[in-house]
């Protein structure tokens, strides 16, 4: 489940606590269980997957991908695993770890491990969503946000995309302030 983490260290835990402060920055935060199945269970424990076994946990949930075009319009979406056999994981982690936008949404449904996006707040604050499996979030376009993995080496999660042209980083500039010790603690 979800957490916020402040930089003091302070924790918001509560389900609706959390949606409620995500909502001011226009973040929506739904809680869908994983799919329970014994052969999703099976792929989302594995470390890596190849294409046919990405489509395979994809169908799994296509009644969530359904959900979305109907009601946001969502056009495609696509699997990513990371893991810490990848190779080029750290520069490719590197991309999403500084401050950015997108002009498009950022939505992901996380299926199995953990993540961290931190978000920028209107009066420069910052803090940190932990989202573990079952955690499907969808962050506005021009929202300015980071991703990171904070020591966890594996996540598999649904991206979901209207147009996948929008959603390249755009740097903002702005410096991180959030401390480690803060998300550690």
């Amino acid at each position: 489940m979800a957490r916020i983490i402040f930089p003091d260290a302070k924790e918001l835990k509560d389900l609706s606590a959390v949606q409620s402060h995500l909502a001011r920055l226009g973040i929506t935060l739904r809680s869908w269980p994983a799919p329970a199945d014994k052969r999703a269970r099976e792929l989302m424990e594995k470390k890596s997957l190849n294409d046919a076994e990405k489509e395979e946990l994809l169908g799994f949930v296509q009644n969530r991908f359904e959900e979305l075009k109907r009601e946001k319009g969502y056009q495609t979406r696509d699997m990513v695993v990371i893991h810490e056999d990848i190779p080029g994981l750290a520069d490719m982690l590197a991309k999403f770890d500084k401050i950015h936008t997108h002009a498009d949404n950022e939505v992901r449904y996380i299926l199995a491990g953990t993540g961290y996006f931190g978000f920028v707040e209107p009066d420069g604050g910052q803090y940190l969503l932990e989202v573990n499996g079952g955690d499907y979030i969808n962050v506005p376009a021009n929202a300015e946000h980071w991703f990171e993995m904070r020591g966890c080496a594996r996540c598999k999660a649904v991206r979901y995309f209207i147009d996948t042209s929008g959603w390249t980083p755009n740097y903002t500039g702005r410096t991180r302030e959030f401390a480690e010790a803060a998300a550690t603690a």
